[in-house]
Order: C-alpha cells, then sequence, then structure tokens
C-alpha cells in the first residue's frame, strides 16, 4: 500500500493539497500545473481506496464533491512529518561532518 501511494507520481502532490485545505478535485487540477483531470480521479481513487481519504458529496445543484483526511489517512500523513525530521536531522548532521582530505604520500 505504501510502495504503491508513494510510487505514484501525484497521490503525494494530492495528499499535500488536502492538508493545506484543498479538499474540491476542481481546485486541485488548477492548483497543479500538468495535473489532468484522469490523473488525478485515478489518484483520489487509489487514496480512497486504501481509505487514506474520504469522498464527501454534498447534494446540492450543481453537485459539490470535497476529499477529507480519515482517521487512518491524518496518522498516514503523519508518518510524512516524521520522515520529514528525520530527513532534516540527517542533513544537518551531514553538513556538521566536514571531511578532511587524506594528506597525500609526500606529505606528513
Amino acid at each position: 500500500m505504501v510502495e504503491t501511494i508513494v510510487g505514484c507520481k501525484w497521490s503525494l502532490t494530492v495528499v499535500d493539497l488536502v492538508k493545506h485545505g484543498i479538499r474540491r478535485p476542481g481546485a486541485m487540477e488548477h492548483s497543479v500545473k500538468g495535473l489532468t483531470a484522469k490523473v488525478l480521479n485515478d489518484c483520489l481513487r487509489l487514496l480512497v481506496s486504501y481509505e487514506v481519504l474520504e469522498k464527501r458529496s454534498f447534494p446540492e445543484v450543481p453537485p459539490r464533491v470535497e476529499y477529507h483526511f480519515t482517521s487512518f489517512g491524518k496518522k498516514f500523513n503523519g508518518t510524512f512529518k516524521v520522515l520529514d525530521t528525520l530527513e532534516k536531522q540527517l542533513n544537518r548532521a551531514k553538513r556538521k561532518t566536514i571531511t578532511k582530505p587524506a594528506p597525500c604520500g609526500d606529505c606528513k
């Protein structure tokens, strides 16, 4: 499941959009250059099937649909925060470690 979602070029983008309050498909499509309606619908369908997102339909004219995180989706999204924190810590550790070149055979 994680491999399928993370491996999809657009799934994490869609998760990020929902996280930032962009919940309607039309707004999502307009927010990201290159994201087509077909690809967006495929990603949304995938995320709903894994219960990361839930689809809410409103009985209005014209019809309105919004996507929200499920309780599982909120936990799933939390793992990305943890991974982001770990990546930042790793990058800071790399910057602190200054590799000194080994002396050449003539230098002592």
